[in-house]
Order: structure tokens, then sequence, then C-alpha cells
């Protein structure tokens, strides 16, 4: 197993270039209307269920054209699908590499354009 070291510097740059593009297109759905899990804020399943982590994450706004993380729940800690709780990343990776919306969003923003997982995580952890 090998680790790809990014720097500060690098990591800004790739999400200004990424920021550029992502105004091109402000029509793209977040997890929370692709699923309709109703867990947003404001959302009607807030009472039941709680509000969901990735749609109140800043630190990923605008990433990928969603609101907050929207459009990288995959990389929150603590998001349900399917009315589970997926828990940390390392614990629930596999279960959103093959989810409709992570697929859907890869291709939607091409392999140009995708901001890697590991840019995400460390993004969060800053």
């Amino acid at each position: 197993m090998y680790y790809i070291y990014v720097t500060s510097f690098d990591r800004n740059i790739y999400l200004f270039v990424h920021f550029l593009y992502m105004l091109r297109d402000e029509n793209k759905l977040n997890c929370w209307e692709f699923k309709g899990c109703g867990r947003e804020p404001g959302g009607e399943n807030i009472a039941d269920c709680g509000i969901c982590p990735a749609s109140i994450e800043e630190k990923l706004d605008g990433i990928h054209g969603g609101k907050n993380a929207g459009r990288a729940c995959w990389a929150v800690a603590g998001t349900m699908c399917e009315g589970e709780a997926e828990g940390t990343f390392a614990r629930k990776q596999k279960m959103c590499s093959e989810c409709d919306f992570y697929l859907t969003v890869r291709g939607e923003e091409g392999d140009e354009h995708f901001v890697p997982t590991f840019i995400l995580l460390q993004t969060l952890s800053i």
C-alpha cells in the first residue's frame, strides 16, 4: 500500500480549479434530493431520523456542484442510506462505492472533474 502526500497548496489549487468548473452547472442534484430521504435542513424526516451530516457539512460546499457535502456524502461519517447509519468512511467505503448516487456523480463529473476521495477526506480533517 502506498500513500500520496498532498500539500495544502496542491489541495487549494485543485479545489479552486474544481470550483471554476462547478460554476458551469448549478442544476445537479444533492444526495438528499436524489434519494428523497428528507433529512436535509427543513426536511420531512428530521424528527424521526435526525438531520443528515452531509447536508450541513460546509467544508465540502460546492464540491461537484453540490450544497455542503450533498455531492460528496460518501466521505462524511454518520450518513444514512437505505435506513441504516453508515458510520465512518472506513466502514462505509464499499457500500458507498456501489451506491447509485455515487456512481451518478462519478458519471456526471467524469474522471477529469471528479474530486478524489482522499482530497475530500483531507479537506474534512482540516
